[in-house]
């Protein structure tokens, strides 16, 4: 487990992060419009949840793009600022560690930036995993209509492999 984990979160069980995948445009416009993506176009988006230690623990099945990260997310430790799930969180015990915000305010405090540096330098971590398991080629396409059906068993396979790889989350 990394230092940076162990001090500040000891009880970090997963950090987790949204991606998406690139779809290519339905012709259906019931589907164009459940895959669509203001930020990437139609994608279909996977919840993924990594250990401490960088292995990927969780992929969700697949939702439409315009699907809120709230939504696919209910249980979690460590997310980013999209994740407003405390009160959800708390019905399990759990607790929801994310960036402070700035709203109403003109800047945060200085405990408030020292723990957003403590959160960054962790959630760094789920992006590399997930840059490495997008190297899989076939998640760097385009991925044909046709084939969305598959998609939750090769974004899983993905996975499974990026598992075997050696770890991008230092020691």
């Amino acid at each position: 487990m990394p230092k940076t984990i162990k001090c500040n979160f000891k009880r970090c069980r997963c950090i987790i992060d949204c991606t998406e995948i690139f779809i290519a445009r339905p012709s259906s416009l019931t589907a164009r419009a459940q895959t669509w993506s203001n930020y990437k176009h139609n994608t279909i988006k996977y919840l993924i949840a990594i250990t401490p230690a960088g292995a990927i623990s969780f992929l969700s099945p697949g939702w439409g793009g315009r699907v809120l990260d709230k939504q696919i997310t209910n249980e979690s430790v460590l997310a980013d600022r999209g994740f407003l799930i405390r009160d959800e969180l708390a019905a399990y015990g759990a607790t929801l560690h994310i960036p402070h915000f700035t709203k109403g305010k003109k800047q945060l405090s200085a405990q408030e930036v020292d723990t957003a540096r403590q959160l960054s330098r962790v959630r760094i971590h789920v992006e590399r995993v997930i840059g490495w398991w997008k190297k899989c080629t076939i998640l760097q396409t385009v991925i044909p209509v046709s084939q969305v059906n598959i998609l939750d068993d090769v974004v899983i396979v993905c996975g499974a492999l990026t598992n075997l790889c050696k770890s991008v989350v230092p020691k």
